[in-house]
């Protein structure tokens, strides 16, 4: 029984400790925040998160490096790639992120707290953001290694087929009289976002840094399309960046 006691004192006082340390957390900016690299040492808001995060840190040091997969055990128990998926389940992870947040809440803490519970709260938010969207994931784990693909996308955004099939969608959005006018463009999008996810699931399980950074820009341009086309109305002029 005073094993059990010691034990969970300790793991009280780490997680105490943890909670300090994510005060001095910023979380970055768009639109390269997703190519940020690790966190400082971000410890979850409630207590299941805590002994997720106690389970987790598992190294031989006794310490694991924390990402923004690790805010979400419950949908993304694997951690990014290698290990896990590039592909996520976006609606698990809206549902886990909700219930985050509101745990997270600042009225729901102590005076003396909720400046760290609106960090935290901070923190999830930027870390659904980045993982919800492929994109802006796809950047975040070429950032884990390092590496920031828009220092080369001018020189390697070189294909006159994807530069076609961007100028044809644009010029369909620009056509557009209502919305029923941009299903079909829609789904054929939503299919090349698809089979880029794929690509750099790929890319990123094989290692192929190379690959995973030309798919990235590819993928710019179909998030590009997607928002253009979420964001359309009538009489106004639509612009898909490149």
């Amino acid at each position: 029984m005073s094993y059990l006691i010691a034990t969970g004192r300790r793991q009280t006082a780490r997680a105490c400790k943890s909670l300090t340390a994510l005060s001095a957390v910023t979380p970055a900016s768009p639109p390269h925040a997703a190519c940020l690299p690790l966190f400082s040492s971000p410890a979850p808001p409630t207590r299941y998160l805590h002994q997720t995060a106690i389970r987790r840190d598992t190294t031989a040091t006794g310490t694991a490096p924390r990402t923004h997969y690790d805010i979400f055990p419950a949908t993304l128990p694997a951690g990014p790639p290698p290990r896990g998926h590039f592909p996520i389940d976006v609606r698990a992870l809206r549902r886990e992120f909700l219930q985050l947040q509101a745990q997270a809440h600042p009225d729901l803490h102590p005076a003396k707290d909720k400046v760290r519970a609106q960090a935290m709260s901070a923190l999830i938010n930027e870390a659904y953001k980045t993982l919800a969207n492929p994109l802006l994931r796809a950047q975040y784990l070429l950032g884990l290694r390092g590496i920031n693909p828009a220092e080369d996308e001018r020189a390697r955004v070189d294909s006159p087929e994807l530069l076609m099939t961007v100028m044809e969608v644009h010029e369909e959005i620009q056509e557009a009289t209502r919305e029923e006018d941009l299903h079909a463009a829609n789904e054929a999008n939503e299919q090349r976002i698809r089979e880029s996810e794929d690509v750099l699931e790929k890319a990123f399980r094989e290692d192929d840094m190379e690959a995973a950074v030309e798919e990235s820009i590819r993928m710019r341009y179909w998030v590009n399309i997607r928002e253009s086309i979420q964001n359309w109305e009538p009489g106004k002029v639509a612009s898909v960046q490149h």
